[in-house]
């Protein structure tokens, strides 16, 4: 038997640290909050991807009355990505919410789901996703958002 250890490497930092582009990644994954369909928890997640095109597109998350039929902000916009643009590679994702209206103290972090998809994302494109995961109080980077979910099902 042999002990192993998983280690995840993480930058945290203020919002000011963080390169222009990825400022501006955030701003839009702030502003994506405002698009949520969220009357039941009343948290609203907004993710923003940076393509290798340099485009910036942005996603919600969407309830329904009938749980677990909504989607998580992260879900739409990975999913959105690789139905519109099959071809493109995503340099990094921003997340934010709001709780009450308000953006949150504390950087959201993915579902369990979506940790996994991020995995499936990052594996198809043969190359990491960097991740920022921002809150009013900093951020926090990872350079790989496969590290998220370090025992990912593969097939």
């Amino acid at each position: 038997m042999e002990t192993k250890n998983i280690v995840t490497e993480y930058l945290r930092c203020t919002e000011g640290e963080l390169s222009p582009q990825e400022q501006e990644l955030v701003k839009a994954a702030r502003k994506a909050c405002d698009s949520a369909y969220a009357p039941y928890s009343r948290y609203q997640v907004g993710a923003a991807a940076l393509l290798d095109d340099g485009r910036i597109l942005t996603g919600s998350n969407q309830e329904s009355p009938v749980f677990p039929s909504g989607l998580c902000a992260e879900r739409v916009l990975l999913y959105q990505i690789k139905a519109a643009c099959p071809d493109r590679e995503i340099l990094a994702v921003a997340l934010a919410a709001k709780s009450a209206g308000k953006l949150v103290k504390n950087e959201v972090r993915p579902c369990g789901a979506c940790a996994q998809v991020f995995a499936d994302a990052a594996a198809r494109q043969q190359r990491p996703l960097r991740l920022i995961l921002s809150g009013t109080q900093g951020c926090t980077v990872l350079e790989n958002a496969g590290a998220l979910l370090p025992f990912a099902f593969e097939m």
